[in-house]
This record gives structure tokens, sequence and C-alpha cells, in this order.
């Protein structure tokens, strides 16, 4: 009955026992998952003198397309890539079609799967053989080529057997119900590997096959205006054609890897484009957090007020909006939100403006950074929270500038975007990308070109920002968008070189002179800390130290003398600049020392003395009054008041 097992390794081949057993005028028919171009190149010498050749496709045909799945395979399996080396497939092609208009057949099963298979030759001299199981009609099927899967035939050459499997597949071979002819699209494939196509034509698929991913990726407007009215919102309405691409772009982008960065020039509508997929997002019923720099914090609370000045009242904004200091905050107000009770993992997207402040990521042993609790209690804590990010210079020194932001899209995974976008490795992809870019630095004047910058950077590093960003130019919406709709940009005229004396009347002092002034100051407004009582010093060094996680510590004393330092260059620079500026700055200086000498001279020993720095929230709008400094506030009742003074009044004088 049975002759014995072929499984393609120890035991034999398949295409082995084809060979032995195909004659001159043999009948062969097929019933397997697939067929191969180079099968037919392995078994072209046997197949050029049968008679007859049927193949069934095993798979289902499920729509008018599913025949394409069925054949797909038509042109090579994953294993046959040595073939394709030999760059002869238009040739072999050619000669498989010649073939098969004379000698094949081909069908495919309609609503049923075959499961298994089966390879049968019939002889002219009446001898029969058999295969059953599961390989299909390929070069790893047949045995001639390595591959990991594992093919069992059973070889049959029993008579009746042989007539049984015989009379079963000529039974499913002649049902019209359950198969469909596929023999000219089976020809139609093969024809367009040695088909001359025109120029363009190639040019075309090139550009098809290199942006196929872009354009399947970006969802036509109609279907983010499905089931929710976004195309009658009023901020969708106020947008013009280059701001309504970049909405769609970052929606879908947001979608498919979700998150994106929109980092188009200063001046673009940033920000309307971001309220435009706010109110998206708010159609579709999520929750919505805006993170905003303070001085930011009110062009984006004026659209969720009932308030004259907002032109966007009809669309009843709802997202919740925070400052970026607020994520350093456990306890008090930030507008009518407690950050006592937020329940932060409840946000379906969070819009970061200015994201680049988050660009460092520096651990902290002493406490949790903004990063850090953004990361940890917003991204990664409860639902799955998408990110948009708005920046004009999401890079400033490095490119890990950029790979600190991308990581609140991927929730810190390197390997987030494998299958999304075929980048394997994120953080490799910015290593090599910053390597490539300090070569291109250390190259002379005449070679440093962005051509050679371009041809430096991996193409990974590319699709990286094409899958995450979006970074228009003015230049790029003038030359793509119909600037008659739009209106024309402001011209930048070029900047005029003019020497001049400072003071044509000669009051101004000499340059010697202001600068020794400058090297006099204290600039105590600028350094608290040097007036810390000395039994208070340790705590407030516990406090504004910083203490980074390989152990090192950064005194918020030393910042303050190396701030003193930057200040009287920058006092030079603005001079530099022009005597306005210069004055503007040194009144801002004495404005700021005006109000903290007023705050020593209204402060009561008798107030607040049992407060303590270490338990007061520093950032709570209450204690405004109750605390001298900006970003370092202390305690009056913890400084040498009287010496403060002095060299406030000092620099003052100055």
């Amino acid at each position: 009955m049975s002759r014995g097992i072929i499984d393609n390794k120890q035991s034999g081949i398949v295409g082995d026992v084809l060979k032995d057993n195909i004659k001159k005028g043999s009948k062969i028919s097929i019933a397997a998952a697939h067929f191969t171009l180079y099968a037919f190149v392995e078994l072209k010498k046997e197949l050029s003198k049968i008679d007859e050749f049927r193949f069934i496709f095993t798979e289902p045909l499920k729509s008018s397309n599913q025949s394409e799945k069925n054949i797909s395979f038509l042109y090579g399996v994953k294993e046959e890539q040595q073939y394709k080396t030999d760059l002869n497939q238009g040739y072999v092609a050619r000669q498989l079609v010649k073939w098969v208009m004379k000698k094949a057949h081909f069908k495919t099963i309609v609503d049923q799967k075959i499961e298994g298979g089966l390879y049968h030759v019939s002889n002219q001299d009446g001898s029969q053989i058999g295969l059953v199981g599961g390989a299909p009609f390929s070069s790893t099927g047949l045995g001639f080529t390595n591959s990991t899967n594992i093919y069992i035939n059973n070889i049959v050459d029993n008579e009746e057997t042989n007539k049984h499997l015989l009379k079963n597949f000529d039974a499913i071979w002649n049902n019209h119900e359950i198969l469909k002819d596929v023999k000219k699209e089976i020809i139609r494939k093969l024809e367009l590997l040695y088909k001359e196509n025109t120029p363009e034509f190639v040019y075309f698929v090139t550009l098809y096959n290199l942006f196929k991913d872009f354009l399947e990726g970006n969802r036509d407007i109609s279907i983010l205006q499905q089931k929710t009215g976004f195309e009658n919102t009023v901020i969708w309405n106020k947008l013009y054609n280059f701001q309504r691409d970049g909405v769609v772009g970052a929606i879908n982008k947001i979608e498919t890897y979700g998150g994106c960065i929109i980092a188009d020039s200063v001046g673009l509508g940033k920000t309307f484009e971001a309220l435009a997929v706010i109110k998206y997002y708010e159609l579709r019923n999520n929750r919505v957090l805006v993170l905003a720099p303070k001085k930011l914090r009110e062009n984006w609370s004026i659209y969720r007020l009932n308030d004259n000045r907002n032109i966007l009242a009809k669309d009843r904004f709802s997202y919740d909006l925070l400052n970026h200091t607020d994520l350093s905050r456990k306890a008090g107000y930030s507008g009518d939100i407690n950050l006592e009770h937020i329940n932060w993992g409840n946000y379906d997207l969070i819009v970061i403006d200015e994201s680049h402040n988050f660009r460092n990521n520096e651990a902290r042993n002493d406490r949790v950074t903004r990063y850090q609790r953004l990361m940890d209690d917003i991204i990664k804590a409860g639902v799955k929270t998408k990110v948009l990010m708005l920046s004009a210079t999401p890079v400033n020194n490095k490119l890990d500038d950029l790979k600190n932001q991308i990581a609140f899209i991927t929730e810190g995974e390197d390997a987030a975007l494998a299958e999304s976008a075929n980048i394997k490795n994120i953080s490799h992809t910015i290593r090599v990308a910053q390597t490539q870019y300090n070569k291109w630095s250390n190259l002379d004047e005449a070679e440093r070109t962005t051509e050679r910058l371009l041809d430096l950077l991996n193409w990974d590093y590319f699709s990286l920002l094409d899958s995450l960003t979006i970074a228009r130019s003015r230049r790029h919406i003038e030359k793509y968008y119909n600037m008659s709709e739009i209106g024309k940009f402001p011209n930048r005229l070029k900047p005029l070189n003019i020497k001049e004396e400072i003071d044509e009347n000669g009051n101004f002092p000499s340059m010697e002179k202001i600068n020794n002034e400058i090297l006099r100051l204290r600039l105590a407004v600028y350094s608290p800390m040097q007036y810390i009582l000395p039994h208070m010093r340790q705590i407030y060094s516990e406090k504004y130290d910083t203490r980074v996680a390989n152990g090192q510590i950064f005194k918020q004393a030393d910042r303050e003398n190396s701030l003193i330092y930057l200040m009287k260059s920058n006092l030079l620079k603005r001079l530099e600049s022009s005597i306005y500026s210069f004055r503007l700055t040194l009144e801002n200086i004495i404005q700021n020392i005006d109000i903290h000498i007023q705050k020593i001279d209204n402060y009561d020993p008798n107030i607040h003395t049992s407060n303590d720095i270490m338990n007061i929230d520093v950032e709570d709008p209450e204690l405004a009054d109750a605390l001298i400094g900006s970003k370092v506030k202390i305690l009056p009742k913890d400084v040498d008041l009287i010496r403060w003074k002095q060299d406030l009044l000092y620099d003052k004088e100055i």
C-alpha cells in the first residue's frame, strides 16, 4: 500500500520522487497551498514532456480579490531568494507562460478549505504514484531549497488507492460550485515579469513602493469626519488648507503610532492646529490635558472660557489646562484644578506646548522630576494615552533632545515602532544619526554641505522623523500651497550693518568704565542662597541642591554664582545690541530689586513664623506673599534680611 514517508530531509525529497516517475505523456494532478515560478525551474525538463497539468489552490476564495492572495507566492516564497539573484525571472516567466498556455490548468477553491495536499502522477503505461501530505508546489515544498518548515508526505503506489485518490481529485476538479478557474490570472501575473513598460510607469511604480506606507497611512478627512461632525466646528473652518493638512497628518500619526510632534516654523499656527486636534478627540468623548509653560497659559485658557474674546466659544472646548511647573506640585490649585485630587492616569490625549522644555531626562535621587512625573503618572498609568507635542525647536544641542520627547509617544520602549514604522531600535537609530552628524560637523567648511549631511544620515532616522513629526517652513508653504488664499508672508529684510559711535554727543561713559561698574555689581537679587542664615543653610541645600543618579550634587549656591557671571556678560551683550536694550535690561533688574526690597520691608516676623520650608508647597499661589524669590523661593525668617537689603541697595545705587 504505502512505500514510505518523504520528509524533504532524511527520508528523501518530493522533487526526486516526481522526477523518477514523470514520463512522456504523463498527466499530473496537484492540490497544494501555492505554486511558485521556481518549482517550475526545478522540474522544467520533466514538465516539458507531460500531456496535462492540473492544479488546485487549497486556500479559499473569500472575496473578489482573494485569488490575488492565493497566487501571491507565484513570484517565489521567502526561502527562494537565491533564485532571484540570477535576475532571469523575465526569461523564466516567459517560458512558464508558454507551457501554461499549452498544458496547464489552474483553479482555486471558493468557500471551503482543503486541509493537506495531493500530488498524483498518471502515466500512459498505466503506472501511477501519489503523494499525500502538505507540501506546496515550490522549491522548498519539493525539497530543493532548505526550509525550517517540515513537510511530511506519504508515498502511495497501490493501484486501487491511487484510483481512489484520482477519483476524489476529479470530483473536486469538476465541481464548478466550489472551484473557480484562475488560469488567466496566473498568466496575467506572469506576463508582468517580462512585459515591456514605459519609463514613466516604472518611475511611478517606484514612487508608489517608496511612499505607499505614507499614502495608505493618511486617511482622508471624510473618514475623520465620520460620525463626529468635525467638519462643522468653528476651529476647523478657521484653518488654512496647509493647517488642515497638518491636522489630518497629526491625527493619522497619533492613531497609527500613538503620538506626533508638530514642529512647524514659528508663526504657522501650531496652536490652532493643536486646538483642531483637541476638538477632534473631544468629539470622540476623549479626555484631554494641555500642558503649557506658565507664561503661555493665557494663550490656552481663553478658548475654554465664556468670554467675548474667545473666537472659538461655539466649540465649547473642555480640556484641562496645567502649567509645566504643576508637575512638580502635589497639592494646591492650578486655575480651578485641585492638584491633590486630580486623576493623572485618566487622560486619553496629552498636548504639550513647547515640548522642548522636556528634552532633558536626568534622573534625580532626591525627587521626582517633571519628566518622570509626566511619563510615570500620566502617560504610562491608567488609560492608554496619546501624545501631541508642539515645538518649533524640538532639538536644541543634541539629538537626545528629540529622543526624550519621542519617548513620551513610545512610553520609553525602543522597539515600539518595529512593526508600524520598521524601526527596530529608536535609541540606536538616533545614536547613529548623532555620530554621523558629529562627523559632518568636523569636516572642512567646503565639504560641510547639506547634501553631504543627507548622505551621511541613515535612512532609519528619516523614517523616524517622517513617522512622528510634521515640520514645515514658510518656504514649504509658499511652494506647495495657493498663496492667494493665505496671503503673503512678511518679507525678511536684509540686515544693515552700520558702524556708529555709541553717543554722538560724547555724554555716554566709556566702555571701560561701564565694564568696571558691571564688575562691581553683586547682583544680590539673583543669589538668595548667600544670605540664608547659617543654621538654615543645610536645610535649604537639601531642598534646592540637585542630586543626579550618578551620585553627583549640583549645589544651588554654585549655580547662583555661575548665573551672576552670566548676567554680567549678558549686560555687555545687551549693550552690544543697543543702548535701548541695555536700558530695558537694567530697568528690569531694578524693578526686581524693588520688589525684593518691598517684600523685605513688609515682612512681619510675627506672621508665618511657624512655616517650615521643607513642609510647604513653594508653588502654592496662596503662599506667594509669604515667600521671596522666583525660582528659588525662601522664607524671610530664614534670611539675613539686613545684609541682603544692603546689597540690594548697593546694586541699585550702581
